[in-house]
Protein backbone atom coordinates (compact mmCIF):
# COMPACT_ATOMS: atom_id res chain seq x y z
CA UNK A 1 0.00 0.00 0.00
CA UNK A 2 0.97 3.36 -0.87
CA UNK A 3 2.28 5.59 1.79
CA UNK A 4 -0.16 8.51 0.73
CA UNK A 5 -3.24 6.66 1.46
CA UNK A 6 -2.73 8.74 4.88
CA UNK A 7 -3.63 11.81 3.17
CA UNK A 8 -6.60 10.96 1.81
CA UNK A 9 -7.99 9.86 5.45
CA UNK A 10 -6.62 12.93 7.06
CA UNK A 11 -9.89 14.89 6.90
CA UNK A 12 -11.62 12.13 8.71
CA UNK A 13 -9.53 12.33 11.67
CA UNK A 14 -8.62 15.78 11.72
CA UNK A 15 -9.62 15.72 16.06
CA UNK A 16 -6.83 12.97 16.09
CA UNK A 17 -3.90 15.19 14.41
CA UNK A 18 -2.85 16.63 17.32
CA UNK A 19 -2.65 13.01 18.93
CA UNK A 20 -0.97 11.85 15.98
CA UNK A 21 1.41 14.79 15.86
CA UNK A 22 2.76 14.13 18.95
CA UNK A 23 3.21 10.87 18.49
CA UNK A 24 5.17 11.27 15.85
CA UNK A 25 7.55 14.03 17.44
CA UNK A 26 7.91 11.24 20.23
CA UNK A 27 8.90 8.84 18.19
CA UNK A 28 11.60 11.02 15.99
CA UNK A 29 12.96 12.21 19.36
CA UNK A 30 13.04 8.25 20.64
CA UNK A 31 14.45 7.05 16.99
CA UNK A 32 17.37 9.68 17.60
CA UNK A 33 17.87 9.05 21.10
CA UNK A 34 20.40 6.79 22.35
CA UNK A 35 18.62 4.86 25.35
CA UNK A 36 16.49 2.31 24.71
CA UNK A 37 12.99 3.00 23.74
CA UNK A 38 12.01 1.44 26.72
CA UNK A 39 14.32 3.71 28.98
CA UNK A 40 13.00 6.38 27.32
CA UNK A 41 9.50 5.86 28.44
CA UNK A 42 10.80 4.84 31.92
CA UNK A 43 12.42 7.86 32.47
CA UNK A 44 9.26 10.15 30.57
CA UNK A 45 7.32 8.28 33.64
CA UNK A 46 9.84 8.91 36.61
CA UNK A 47 9.90 12.87 36.34
CA UNK A 48 6.29 12.73 35.78
CA UNK A 49 5.70 10.60 39.02
CA UNK A 50 8.34 12.27 40.95
CA UNK A 51 7.37 15.81 39.88
CA UNK A 52 3.90 15.18 41.07
CA UNK A 53 4.68 13.07 44.49
CA UNK A 54 7.05 16.46 45.02
CA UNK A 55 4.24 18.82 44.12
CA UNK A 56 1.41 17.19 45.90
CA UNK A 57 4.10 17.35 49.22
CA UNK A 58 4.95 20.67 49.12
CA UNK A 59 3.28 22.53 46.67
CA UNK A 60 4.17 26.04 46.55
CA UNK A 61 6.90 25.76 49.41
CA UNK A 62 9.60 24.32 47.15
CA UNK A 63 10.58 24.61 43.76
CA UNK A 64 11.80 21.46 42.52
CA UNK A 65 12.75 20.30 38.93
CA UNK A 66 13.10 16.54 38.02
CA UNK A 67 15.47 15.24 35.22
CA UNK A 68 16.10 11.34 34.08
CA UNK A 69 18.10 9.94 31.87
CA UNK A 70 18.68 6.52 31.74
CA UNK A 71 17.25 5.85 34.96
CA UNK A 72 19.69 8.27 36.37
CA UNK A 73 17.39 11.33 38.42
CA UNK A 74 19.06 15.25 38.32
CA UNK A 75 17.01 17.18 41.02
CA UNK A 76 17.53 20.55 40.78
CA UNK A 77 15.59 24.11 42.18
CA UNK A 78 15.43 25.30 45.46
CA UNK A 79 13.83 24.28 49.00
CA UNK A 80 13.49 26.49 52.32
CA UNK A 81 14.94 24.10 54.34
CA UNK A 82 17.63 20.69 54.36
CA UNK A 83 14.63 18.87 55.76
CA UNK A 84 12.75 19.90 52.49
CA UNK A 85 15.65 19.00 50.63
CA UNK A 86 16.17 15.70 51.91
CA UNK A 87 12.66 14.98 51.56
CA UNK A 88 12.73 15.89 47.94
CA UNK A 89 15.48 13.38 47.49
CA UNK A 90 13.70 10.44 49.18
CA UNK A 91 10.48 11.06 47.32
CA UNK A 92 12.51 10.58 44.27
CA UNK A 93 14.67 7.65 45.40
CA UNK A 94 11.37 6.17 45.74
CA UNK A 95 10.23 5.90 42.50
CA UNK A 96 10.15 2.79 41.05
CA UNK A 97 13.40 1.87 38.95
CA UNK A 98 15.49 4.96 39.65
CA UNK A 99 18.98 3.65 39.92
CA UNK A 100 21.09 6.91 40.34
CA UNK A 101 20.36 10.76 42.07
CA UNK A 102 22.32 13.63 41.76
CA UNK A 103 20.33 16.11 44.29
CA UNK A 104 21.37 19.67 43.20
CA UNK A 105 18.44 21.41 44.60
CA UNK A 106 19.73 24.82 46.70
CA UNK A 107 18.77 25.58 50.35
CA UNK A 108 17.80 29.11 49.79
CA UNK A 109 14.43 30.78 48.40
CA UNK A 110 13.17 30.41 45.58
CA UNK A 111 14.29 31.41 42.28
CA UNK A 112 12.78 34.48 40.32
CA UNK A 113 10.91 34.83 37.14
CA UNK A 114 13.76 36.30 35.52
CA UNK A 115 16.59 33.56 36.86
CA UNK A 116 14.16 30.73 35.48
CA UNK A 117 13.95 32.91 32.22
CA UNK A 118 17.79 32.93 31.30
CA UNK A 119 18.28 29.73 32.55
CA UNK A 120 16.19 28.37 29.62
CA UNK A 121 18.10 31.24 27.37
CA UNK A 122 21.25 29.75 28.55
CA UNK A 123 20.04 26.10 27.72
CA UNK A 124 18.47 26.88 24.28
CA UNK A 125 21.97 28.91 23.54
CA UNK A 126 23.64 25.73 24.43
CA UNK A 127 21.31 23.74 22.49
CA UNK A 128 21.99 25.67 19.63
CA UNK A 129 25.52 25.39 19.51
CA UNK A 130 25.54 21.69 19.86
CA UNK A 131 22.67 21.63 16.63
CA UNK A 132 25.59 23.40 15.03
CA UNK A 133 28.49 21.00 15.89
CA UNK A 134 30.29 18.33 14.54
CA UNK A 135 31.78 17.31 17.75
CA UNK A 136 28.33 16.96 19.78
CA UNK A 137 25.75 14.83 18.62
CA UNK A 138 22.26 16.71 18.59
CA UNK A 139 19.97 14.33 20.62
CA UNK A 140 22.87 12.33 22.72
CA UNK A 141 23.11 15.24 25.49
CA UNK A 142 20.47 17.02 27.66
CA UNK A 143 21.11 20.24 28.90
CA UNK A 144 19.54 21.30 32.87
CA UNK A 145 20.48 25.10 33.55
CA UNK A 146 19.51 26.34 37.09
CA UNK A 147 20.71 29.83 38.14
CA UNK A 148 23.54 29.47 35.50
CA UNK A 149 25.02 26.17 36.64
CA UNK A 150 24.47 23.96 33.61
CA UNK A 151 23.93 19.92 33.98
CA UNK A 152 25.11 18.00 31.19
CA UNK A 153 23.16 14.36 31.15
CA UNK A 154 23.71 11.45 27.85
CA UNK A 155 25.11 8.68 27.16
CA UNK A 156 28.42 10.08 25.08
CA UNK A 157 32.41 9.22 24.38
CA UNK A 158 34.54 10.97 26.67
CA UNK A 159 35.52 12.78 23.38
CA UNK A 160 31.97 13.95 22.93
CA UNK A 161 31.82 14.81 26.58
CA UNK A 162 34.33 17.01 26.74
CA UNK A 163 33.37 19.01 23.58
CA UNK A 164 30.08 18.77 24.95
CA UNK A 165 31.33 20.88 28.42
CA UNK A 166 33.82 22.66 26.40
CA UNK A 167 30.90 24.95 24.79
CA UNK A 168 28.65 25.08 27.31
CA UNK A 169 31.51 26.88 29.46
CA UNK A 170 32.03 29.02 27.04
CA UNK A 171 28.25 30.07 26.65
CA UNK A 172 27.62 33.23 27.90
CA UNK A 173 25.81 33.37 31.52
CA UNK A 174 26.96 29.99 32.82
CA UNK A 175 28.74 29.89 35.99
CA UNK A 176 29.35 26.12 35.74
CA UNK A 177 29.22 22.74 33.99
CA UNK A 178 28.63 19.72 35.94
CA UNK A 179 28.71 16.38 33.47
CA UNK A 180 26.88 13.62 35.29
CA UNK A 181 26.99 11.76 31.70
CA UNK A 182 27.07 8.07 31.21
CA UNK A 183 30.57 6.92 28.66
CA UNK A 184 29.92 4.29 25.83
CA UNK A 185 33.85 3.95 25.14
Amino acid sequence: MKPYWVLLIMPLLSGCFPVVATGVGAGALMASDRRTSGAYVEDESIEIKAQNRISAEFKDEAHVNVMSYNRSVLLTGEAPSKATRDRVAQIARSIENVRALSNEVAVMEKSSLGSRSNDVLITAKIRGQYLNSKEVPGNAVKVVTERGDVYLLGIVSHKEADAAAQIASTTGGVRKVVKLFEYND
